[in-house]
């Protein structure tokens, strides 16, 4: 036991995610290095924290180069207030309006992040995307997401509407660690795991692509001597389709 009872509780998560999802992760990563064999491009979205997960993939040292994060207005944590954002994200048909600003085609691969996945636009954005050829991975908790009612006008939950689902594993509220004289649990899980497996996919993203005789293409850092000059190799390739760069 560790003197942190979050290292202890998250340790133990991460583990539980890995053993369980393993499979899933599988799945997921050979969709990914067919996309990208293929040419097409990776999106990733949440709203709100969520939207950690397509900060974390996009243009990141290690991290895969042609990935597209979806940051829309209004559903990001800088909105002010910030209670904008979390009625934002239960807005019915923003997500077809996302969908078409950014530019995403068939043949491409949406990863959709929402802990509780029971929030319209990442439901209805999974939908848009599926019907145009597009398709979807959703990282979700499937404990929180079936303890609660969809928000949904039909009542779909995100894992009902992705043709592949990743489980964080995280309990019912994200938070994880409980404290004696407080009802509320603490520390937040859905960030840390959530990263974890979209990493852990990045990297066996690059091994397939390497066992089928294709470079991955990944960003190196920018903060070490011939790192820019490496990622302008392939910048020069796919800049002109990705969206923040």
């Amino acid at each position: 036991m560790s003197r942190f009872q979050y290292y202890d509780c998250i340790k133990s998560l991460l583990e539980r995610a890995f053993q369980q999802q393993e499979e899933a992760l599988m799945n997921a990563a050979h969709l990914m290095a067919d996309v990208i064999s293929a040419g097409n491009l990776i999106y990733v979205f949440g709203a709100g924290h969520a939207g950690i997960i397509a900060e974390e993939m996009f243009y990141r040292a290690g991290g895969l180069v042609p990935v597209n994060p979806i940051f829309a207005p209004g559903l990001l944590t800088s909105t002010n207030p910030a209670t904008l954002e979390t009625a934002l994200e239960r807005l019915s048909g923003y997500a077809a309006i996302l969908f078409e600003a950014n530019k995403i085609n068939s043949g491409d691969l949406l990863i959709i992040h929402s802990n509780s996945g029971r929030n319209t636009v990442a439901i209805e954005l999974a939908e848009v995307a599926r019907s145009k050829g597009v398709k979807v991975i959703a990282l979700t908790s499937i404990a929180h997401s079936q303890a609660f009612p969809s928000r949904h006008p039909r009542g779909l939950r995100l894992m009902d509407v992705a043709d592949l689902v990743l489980d964080n594993c995280g309990e019912v509220g994200d938070a994880i660690v409980e404290l004696s004289g407080l009802p509320q649990r603490v520390g937040a899980t859905s960030t840390v795991v959530g990263a974890a497996l979209m990493n852990a996919l990045v990297v066996e993203t690059a091994k397939l692509l390497l066992e089928k005789g294709i470079e991955p293409p990944v960003y190196c850092s920018a903060n070490v001597d011939g790192g820019e000059e490496m990622n302008e190799r392939w910048l020069s390739l796919y800049r002109s389709r990705l969206n923040y760069l």
